[in-house]
């Protein structure tokens, strides 16, 4: 299917990670110019280094610390010098460390709020207004599926990321007759790094092997198996093209059935 995107501007966030990277080279298959942003500068530019090995059109910002918020107004620019001006939006954080949601300092919250909230709203704001005034836009965020149904022990990504929600929700109903979609996209237990490292650690607090940890994740998951960055990041890729031009204010899930709730 042509999603009919080629030649917009992507700006993918923490694009070096598992997913973020994923969605990166999705999107730069199907044409789009892709910005690529991330705290490592280096995995950012292996990023673009293999869409354009590809054929595809990348460049890799300068490495952003997304709780900067002051750098949000300089990476923009660059990125609009470098590429044009962004038309689709992946919001995609890196997560916070795992624990409970008691027993953190005021400091703790704050830090991880600016840095996958507050991060997020700021780079919208600053993109919004240019795809309200050419009259289109795709704006994409990757969240947890800690946000539907939280997961023990991971109380800081649970409250942070199901704010999200509610805010795309919103923005959603007050952008929609200008042509701009805003969605969030939820993934199941896909093998990524940061998943491996979630099993890693559940592994030491229960006192079991990792391989233990992945059999119990995997019998829950109809599918019966983790998902792969590649699915996860075709999904991403849908709901950012003109195919999905009438999908706005919804939540989809990459989860192969695993999130326990209607």
């Amino acid at each position: 299917m042509d999603l009919g995107i080629a030649g917009r501007t992507a700006l993918v966030l923490a694009g070096g990670g598992g997913l973020g990277s994923a969605i990166a080279r999705e999107l730069a298959a199907e044409g789009a110019r892709v910005a690529v942003a991330g705290r490592t500068e280096e995995k950012s530019a292996a990023v673009v280094d293999a869409i354009v090995a590809a054929g595809g059109t990348a460049w890799a910002t300068p490495a952003w610390d997304l709780a900067d918020l002051d750098a949000v107004e300089g990476r923009i620019t660059e990125i609009e010098s470098a590429l044009g001006p962004i038309d689709i939006l992946i919001n995609n954080t890196g997560g916070p460390p795992p624990g409970s949601a008691a027993g953190h300092s005021a400091q703790v919250w704050q830090a991880q709020f600016t840095a996958m909230v507050l991060s997020v709203i700021s780079i919208t704001d600053r993109v919004l207004p240019g795809m309200t005034e050419r009259g289109w836009g795709r704006i994409v965020t990757s969240t947890s599926s800690g946000a539907i149904v939280p997961i023990p022990h991971l109380g800081l990504s649970n409250t942070l990321r199901s704010s999200l929600l509610g805010w795309s929700k919103t923005l959603a109903g007050e952008v929609a007759r200008h042509g701009v979609t805003v969605n969030v996209v939820v993934p199941g237990r896909i093998e990524t790094e940061r998943t491996a490292a979630l099993d890693a650690a559940k592994a030491g607090r229960e006192g079991i092997t990792v391989e233990e940890v992945r059999a119990a994740s995997t019998a829950a998951i109809p599918a019966g198996r983790y998902g792969t960055p590649r699915e996860y990041g075709q999904a991403v890729a849908f709901l950012a093209s003109e195919a999905a031009s009438y999908i706005t204010g919804s939540i989809l899930r990459v989860d192969g059935g695993y999130i326990a709730a209607v």
